[in-house]
């Protein structure tokens, strides 16, 4: 067992939540930084209850998409399936193991009530003294027992724990970890539909694929003990353990899909590209050596390391994560951005302009793909504003300043033939001269006339070809009636 074998095992229980993502991606890293790692998927839906329909193509579709690619898996196949819990339970693997571990001493049959051992959990609660009980069915002889199996009287397998002593274990974030026994409580393995609970699924599973490296939460570090001692009562090796800190939404509250918090999808629904998601995502608990912030999967590969993997929770900082995904749309090349963000052009812009002209000046302005349509909706509706626009103190600009600007612009822009950008740039800045003025006291009022926004992605010049001569002229003429 020399190789390294990773699993993410996801429940399909919706869409796939920012903290179960990460995972993945530090599952798929640990495996991939060896040159013969395997990352494996596993679906866990023992959890019946909880199923939503189309949640496994939900799994598939994202880690197709963060380009997390998995050797084995339930749509791949490989040599340690079935790769979903709910088919693997119909070979009766969960039950030979639990009914085993109760000959090794490891777990019991327990015919009491969860009413009956909540009453009990409560009283230890009520004088706040740690919870063991005192589970009367380990006193049953094998007849009683049988007795009560055949007679069909409801039954759950539950784990056996030691009295006193502790039970430790190391693991590769939080160092060496111990536990008192009578501080853990005797959990279900086995439940009265004969469907196993997710944890001991986990440990039959785990063991069966081979798997050497478990990465999870934190949350996973209390039950831990438990599980190893399952795997000591079946003489197991025990998998090297990566537990990491939770996703914070704040300083005191973890993302949650239950509380409505983003999902990858809701991310990428926002514009946010899956690859400047998955690296800032990696981000979120573990420090690289140097300063870098921007890496390619590839570069993760090489440069993840568990040890450095924070103990503590990392905010999740929707800003950040939009700069990371202005810096990967301006690092693509023009051609790979305008096919990009052709679909969001034109479902901003229906006019007949040239849709890369406008990619070209959105490339260097754009931080998600969603805010383009409100970049752009100047193109086909003219807006009305107000002359105070025009104001701008940085520019030295005033409605004043703003009308002689434009009745040059509009008489230079008549009087171009061969129309194009560096025509009019050319000519623009000759005009600056002639006027005595500083670029920004023509240029400045020029673009608000043209857009009729504060804020836009292009300069005038820009904007002033892709609108065209007739365009632009009919504008700036609109503009200075206006002033007038």
């Amino acid at each position: 067992m020399s190789k390294v074998r990773t699993r993410f095992a996801p429940s399909p229980t919706g869409y796939m939540h920012i903290g179960n993502l990460r995972t993945a991606l530090y599952e798929y890293l640990v495996a991939k930084k060896n040159e013969d790692g395997v990352f494996i998927l596993r679906i866990e839906d023992t959890d019946q209850q909880r199923l939503v329909e189309g949640s496994v193509d939900v799994i598939y579709d994202t880690l197709k998409q963060c380009n997390l690619l998995h050797d084995e898996g339930p749509d791949v196949g490989g040599n340690y399936g079935s790769y979903i819990q709910s088919e693997r339970m119909k070979s009766g693997i969960y039950k030979q193991y639990a009914e085993q571990l109760i000959e090794l001493d490891g777990a019991h049959y327990c015919f009491c009530s969860e009413q009956e051992i909540d009453e009990q959990r409560q009283i230890a609660a009520s004088k706040a003294i740690s919870f063991k009980y005192d589970d009367p069915c380990k006193r049953l002889s094998k007849e009683e027992i049988n007795s009560r199996i055949q007679s069909s009287e409801k039954h759950v397998i539950r784990q056996n724990i030691p009295n006193e002593g502790t039970t430790s274990f190391d693991d590769e974030v939080y160092g060496t970890i111990s536990f008192e026994n009578s501080t853990l409580d005797e959990a279900i393995l086995l439940k009265s539909d004969g469907f196993p609970t997710y944890n001991f699924a986990n440990i039959i599973d785990d063991h069966s694929m081979e798997i050497t490296h478990v990465v999870r939460g934190n949350e996973y570090l209390s039950s831990t003990p438990k599980y190893n001692l399952v795997y000591s009562s079946f003489g197991w090796d025990i998998p090297t353990y990566v537990h990491c800190p939770p996703v914070m939404k704040d300083e005191q509250h973890k993302l949650s899909k239950r509380n409505g918090d983003a999902s990858f999808q809701d991310l990428v629904a926002k514009g946010y590209l899956p690859q400047a998601i998955v690296n800032y995502i990696a981000l979120l608990g573990w420090a690289p050596e140097t300063d870098q912030e921007i890496y390619t999967l590839d570069e993760l590969k090489q440069a993840f390391n568990v040890k450095r993997i924070n103990t503590s929770g990392a905010i999740f900082d929707i800003d950040k994560l939009t700069w990371m995904n202005g810096i990967y749309l301006r690092n693509m090349d023009i051609d790979t951005f305008h096919a990009l963000v052709l679909p969001y052009i034109k479902g901003a812009v229906t006019s007949d302009f040239d849709t890369k002209e406008i990619a070209e000046i959105l490339h260097q302005r754009t931080s998600t793909l969603t805010e383009i349509h409100d970049m752009l909706d100047f193109f086909d509706v003219y807006p009305s504003f107000e002359n105070d626009l025009y104001i701008n103190k940085k520019m030295k600009t005033s409605p004043e300043i703003a009308l002689p600007s434009l009745v040059a612009a509009k008489q230079l822009l008549a009087n171009i033939d061969n129309y194009t950008k560096e025509v009019i740039h050319e000519q623009m800045m000759e005009l600056v001269k002639t006027m005595g003025i500083k670029n920004g006291q023509l240029l400045f009022p020029v673009r608000i006339a043209l857009t009729g926004k504060a804020f836009t992605p292009g300069g005038a010049i820009e904007i002033a070809y892709i609108l065209g001569k007739e365009e632009a002229i009919r504008r700036l003429d609109i503009a200075i009636n206006n002033l007038n």
